[in-house]
């Protein structure tokens, strides 16, 4: 991945938007993470809240991009819309998977947006947007690490999996531009660990609220053999809790940045191997 060094230490690399071909037109099971309801739905729910919380994400940095003075991070930024656009729109390609499942989502996503964006976003002030979306950028990258360098997804069918192995590593590609715009628009550690508090609401509460409502659809049977399939799934539960702890204790380093956790090899080897074109 080509990149320049910065007096200021961080790194600049040149973020490219790529459309890989997806098969999300074949059949894949309702339980598609480990043959585990509790894993595949807790994950479709995540899934659910991507492409209207991308979108929120390219809002909050395009609202500065005019101010940066920065041609490098400003370049950054337009390779990180094209990115979250095509991420955005291949996840709203795997809602009509779900669909075809039998999963009626519109209604969740209706009620989401309408509360996510029509409410708190309206609300909030346009910096708080801002360091919400450096917060969970960070958050996604340490998610997009654990999935590109462990075995959360060794158990997924292959056509989930490329579609997330795909996004996770244009997640750690543009890690960090959020964060620069932040850093330059406001570096207050206050306003950084606000976005953090709002950031880990949203996403754990939305994320639950996406899960539970997916595996209530799923039908008695499954509901009646969850506890024994939420504790046979504990290193999955393990890994996740560990990695998110750890994103924590990063990001709440007044001297943080995202460039300090080197993991752009992952996702250069995964574009490699999958044959995408390289930054």
């Amino acid at each position: 991945m080509e990149q320049a060094m910065h007096g200021d230490g961080t790194s600049r690399r040149r973020i490219r938007p790529r459309t890989p071909e997806l098969r999300l037109d074949e059949e894949v099971p309702r339980h598609w993470l480990g043959a585990s309801a509790f894993a595949s739905q807790m994950a479709n729910g995540v899934c659910l809240l991507f492409p209207a919380g991308e979108r929120f994400f390219v809002r909050s940095v395009r609202r500065y991009l005019e101010g940066l003075g920065d041609a490098e991070l400003s370049a950054q930024a337009k390779g990180f819309f094209g990115q979250e656009g095509r991420h955005a729109r291949a996840h709203e390609d795997f809602f009509e998977v779900l669909e075809r499942q039998g999963y009626r989502v519109r209604g969740f996503l209706r009620w989401y947006e309408r509360i996510a964006y029509g409410g708190v976003e309206r609300l909030a002030p346009p910096e708080l947007s801002l360091a919400t979306t450096a917060a969970l950028e960070h958050f996604t990258a340490i998610l997009a690490e654990l999935a590109l360098g462990g075995a959360l997804l060794d158990e997924a069918h292959p056509v989930v999996r490329e579609l997330l192995l795909w996004h996770a590593a244009e997640e750690i590609e543009h890690k960090a531009v959020a964060f620069d715009v932040l850093q330059r628009v406001s570096p207050s550690y206050a306003l950084r660990m606000a976005g953090l508090a709002m950031g880990a609401a949203c996403l754990g509460g939305f994320g639950l609220a996406a899960g539970v409502a997916l595996l209530l659809q799923d039908g008695s049977t499954t509901l009646r053999a969850l506890p024994a399939d939420i504790r046979a799934r504990r290193r999955f539960r393990s890994q996740l809790r560990r990695a998110i702890r750890r994103g924590v204790r990063d990001y709440i380093r007044r001297d943080f940045h995202p460039n300090d956790n080197d993991n752009y090899p992952l996702a250069a080897a995964y574009l490699h191997q999958a044959n995408l074109p390289p930054a």
